[in-house]
């Protein structure tokens, strides 16, 4: 994988994002992710709004771009930002470690390639511990490990 004009490309120089499957891909892993968050006691207060749609159309924008699909995200949206637009709310090593093992459970279920698992996951693992802005009193406890190197295999 290499970087191409702002684009993360494929040694044939697709784009990551049409590599993987393009849109319906990028849906399939925000909908898994969000189906988790909706049901975990630690995440789920941190989303306002009863309905999850809005923040899985957000997040399935962003995540496009940054993989070489459509630039709707800054289109309607600007600048990602994401220190700026995460800052309101308390994201500990805790809620960082919680939303990783619901990304992670999302990738494995993706039907990504074990390679494309481990950029993306490469990616989220950076994004994540970059947006923590509150520290824990307590060593976060994830329900699942993570690996935070990006060289895990993928499981069936």
């Amino acid at each position: 994988m290499t970087w191409n004009n702002g684009a993360v490309r494929t040694p044939d120089q697709r784009s990551f994002y049409d590599a993987v499957g393009g849109h319906e891909t990028f849906v399939r892993i925000v909908g898994r992710f969000y189906a988790e968050v909706a049901e975990d006691p630690l995440l789920r207060p941190m989303y306002p709004d009863e309905d999850l749609s809005d923040p899985a159309a957000r997040l399935t924008m962003f995540l496009e771009q940054y993989w070489g699909g459509p630039t709707t995200y800054s289109e309607q949206r600007g600048h990602p930002r994401l220190g700026m637009r995460h800052a309101p709310f308390p994201v500990t090593p805790a809620a960082r470690d919680r939303w990783l093992t619901h990304m992670r459970s999302a990738l494995e279920e993706s039907g990504m390639s074990a390679e494309h698992v481990a950029t993306f996951w490469e990616y989220v693992v950076r994004a994540a511990h970059f947006l923590v802005n509150t520290p824990d009193d307590e060593p976060p406890k994830p329900s699942l490990p993570i690996d935070t190197t990006g060289t895990a295999s993928v499981t069936q």
